[in-house]
C-alpha cells in the first residue's frame, strides 16, 4: 500500500500524490516553446520550499526525454553552493553536460568561453537545460550565467532559422529555486529579464482531498470529514506539510480503528506543534529567529493594523519564499502580510513565547484562595484576566527586563500576547486544564481557547486603541464564539492604564446573536 511522504521528491508507485497534470503540461510547453522550431523559453520555476518543484520538473524533465528532437538534461546546483570563483563554477557546469551528453570536455576560463558549451560545434541538438537550486549559487556566479543565458536567448530571438540552425543551441532553459531569479540583490538591476515566470502553487481543497480519498480506498479505513477539511484549514494545502502530517495521521500514530476521527486529529496535531520535528518547521524557525527578520515576525502578531506586503522588499521576498510569510489580498491592489498557514503561526507563536519568557515564575501564593477564579467545576476567565494583570504588575521588573523592544525602545505588542498564554498554560496546568492559541485571520487576531473539567473558554486578545476599535472588537468576538458554537467569550483589552471609571464604563457585557462578550481590560504599564 502506498504512504504520504514528505521527503524530497515522491515517488509515484510508492507515495500517494497529486498528478498536477496541468503545471507539468504548462513547464514542458514554455521550454518547448509555442512553435518549437523557433525556440523554447527561458524560465524560472519558483516557490517555497517543500511546494513540489523538484517533482514537477522532474516529470516535465520524463516526457522531455521522449522528444527526439531535443537533449533535456536536468543539474542539481546544491554542491556549488560554496563555490565563490565563478571559473570554478561555470567548469563544473560544462564538465556534467558534456559528461551526460558524451562530449568532449571543454575547457572554460571565463563567461567568455561559456558561450562554446551552446554553440553548434559542440552540440549535436538543440539542448533543453534544467537547473535546480539555480539560486543557491553565490550571487556572483548567478549574475555571470543569467547575463550569459539572456544574451543567448536575444541572440537566437535574433536569428529567422529553425532552432536546430541558430547561433546558440540553448533552445529553452528552466531555472529553479525558491527564489525567482528577478535581481533583487543585484544592485545593477535583472541580467535576465527575458525569462518567464512559473509559480508552483499550493494544493488546492479538492487536491488534498484526493489524496485522503485514494488512502481510505486503498487502506479500507474512513476519514471523517471534518478531518480532511481541517487538514486543509490547517496546512492550507503546503504540499510537504500536507505529506507530513498525513503521515502521521496514517501511519505513526494510527490506532488502526475503522474510522480517524477529529480525536485522532487534535491528538497528533498536539504532538505535530510541541513534540515532533520537521525539517520545514526548523528551518522557518531559524529563519524567523534572526534579526532582523525576528523584527518583522513579532510586528505581525500585533492586533490593532496590518502590514503591506511588498515583494521587491528583500527581506519580506526571503521570507516569503521560505515559507515563512505570505500574503493576502484585501481588496484590488492591496496585498498586506499574513501567516502561511495556522500550523506555521502557531509552532512560531508557541517558540517566541517560550523563548522570551522561559520561566513565568511563581503564579500565585502557595495557600492562597484561588476560588474566586478556579474550582473544581467551574473557571471565571475574568478573574483569572485580573489575577494575571497583577502577576503582570508584581513581576514586570525582571519579567520583561530583556524581552524584545522596539526600535522606539517600546515592547511589543505581541511580548504582552507571548506572557499572557504562557501564564494562562502554566496556570491551568496545574488543574488539568490546557489552553490552545488560534489564529483565525491569519495575521492580527489571536485567540486562546481553555479546556477545563469538559468545558471550553474563549478569549480573544486585543489592545485598546480607542472607543471605535473597542466597538469592532465587541462584535468580532461575538463572530468568533458563534463559530465556536460558545455562548460566551471573554475580550481581553491591553491597555498601559485603565482608571476605575474607564472600567465601569467598558467593562460591560455585550450580547449578539446570543453570544454574551465580556470585555476586560488588562492592564501592562507602560512598555518603554
Amino acid at each position: 500500500m502506498r504512504k504520504f511522504s514528505s521527503y524530497g521528491p515522491i515517488d509515484m508507485e510508492f507515495n500517494y500524490y497529486v498528478p498536477r497534470q496541468h503545471l507539468i503540461d504548462q513547464a514542458r510547453q514554455e521550454l518547448l516553446g509555442e512553435d518549437a522550431n523557433k525556440g523554447g523559453h527561458y524560465i524560472t520555476v519558483w516557490a517555497p520550499r517543500q511546494a513540489g518543484k523538484s517533482w514537477i520538473m522532474q516529470q516535465v524533465l520524463w516526457k522531455l526525454w521522449q522528444d527526439e528532437r531535443f537533449d533535456t538534461i536536468k543539474l542539481n546546483l546544491e554542491h556549488l553552493k560554496m563555490t565563490t570563483e565563478v571559473e570554478r563554477v561555470l567548469q563544473v557546469l560544462a564538465s556534467e553536460i558534456t559528461t551526460i551528453l558524451k562530449l568532449p570536455d571543454i575547457k572554460i576560463n571565463g563567461l567568455e568561453d561559456f558561450y562554446t558549451l551552446f554553440s553548434p560545434t559542440t552540440l549535436k541538438k538543440p539542448l533543453i537545460l534544467i537547473m535546480d537550486e539555480f539560486d543557491a549559487l553565490q550571487p556572483n556566479a548567478i549574475s555571470g550565467l543569467v547575463g550569459v543565458f539572456r544574451n543567448i536567448y536575444n541572440t537566437r530571438r535574433d536569428s529567422p532559422l529553425p532552432s536546430i540552425q541558430k547561433p546558440y543551441l540553448l533552445h529553452g532553459v528552466a531555472l529553479m529555486g525558491v527564489r525567482a531569479v528577478l535581481g533583487i540583490e543585484n544592485m545593477t538591476g535583472s541580467p535576465f529579464n527575458v525569462q518567464r515566470s512559473l509559480h508552483i502553487p499550493n494544493l488546492t481543497p479538492a487536491e488534498v482531498g484526493e489524496m485522503f480519498t485514494w488512502y481510505q480506498q486503498e487502506s479500507g479505513q474512513t476519514m471523517e470529514a471534518e478531518v480532511i477539511e481541517r487538514v486543509y484549514y490547517e496546512f492550507q494545502g503546503q504540499p510537504g506539510l500536507t505529506s507530513w502530517f498525513g503521515e502521521l495521521l496514517t501511519e505513526e500514530y494510527n490506532k488502526h480503528q475503522p474510522t480517524i476521527t477529529p480525536r485522532d486529529f487534535e491528538r497528533v496535531y498536539a504532538l505535530a506543534t510541541h513534540a515532533l520535528p520537521n525539517n520545514n518547521i526548523l528551518n522557518i524557525i531559524s529563519k524567523a529567529k534572526q534579526e532582523p527578520h525576528q523584527e518583522l515576525l513579532l510586528e505581525m502578531f500585533k492586533t490593532a493594523e496590518k502590514i503591506p506586503f511588498r515583494y521587491d522588499n528583500p527581506m519580506m521576498n526571503y521570507l516569503y519564499m521560505n515559507g515563512v510569510i505570505s500574503y493576502e489580498t484585501v481588496d484590488e491592489g492591496t496585498l498586506y502580510l499574513k501567516f502561511p498557514c495556522p500550523f506555521v503561526q502557531k509552532r512560531l507563536f508557541n517558540y517566541f513565547a517560550y523563548q522570551i519568557f522561559n520561566m513565568t515564575g511563581q503564579l500565585y501564593q502557595p495557600f492562597e484562595d484561588l476560588s474566586d477564579t478556579i474550582t473544581a467545576e467551574s473557571l471565571n476567565v475574568a478573574n483569572l484576566l485580573r489575577r494575571f494583570g497583577q502577576y503582570l504588575a508584581k513581576n514586570r521588573h525582571w519579567l520583561l527586563k530583556d524581552a524584545p523592544r522596539r526600535s522606539d525602545l517600546r515592547l511589543y505588542e505581541a511580548v504582552y500576547h507571548f506572557n499572557l498564554y504562557r501564564y494562562l498554560t502554566d496556570f491551568m496546568r496545574g488543574y488539568d486544564g490546557q489552553v490552545h492559541p488560534e489564529f483565525p485571520t491569519g495575521n492580527g487576531q489571536i485567540d486562546l481557547i481553555i479546556r477545563y473539567v469538559g468545558q471550553t473558554f474563549g478569549i480573544e486578545v486585543k489592545s485598546y486603541s480607542n472607543n471605535a476599535e473597542y466597538k469592532k472588537g465587541l462584535a468580532q468576538a461575538a463572530r468568533y464564539a458563534k463559530k465556536l458554537v460558545l455562548s460566551e467569550i471573554t475580550l481581553a483589552l491591553f491597555v498601559e492604564a485603565a482608571p476605575e471609571a474607564e472600567r465601569r464604563k467598558y467593562e460591560v457585557d455585550y450580547q449578539q446573536d446570543g453570544v454574551t462578550v465580556k470585555p476586560v481590560f488588562v492592564e501592562v504599564g507602560s512598555s518603554q
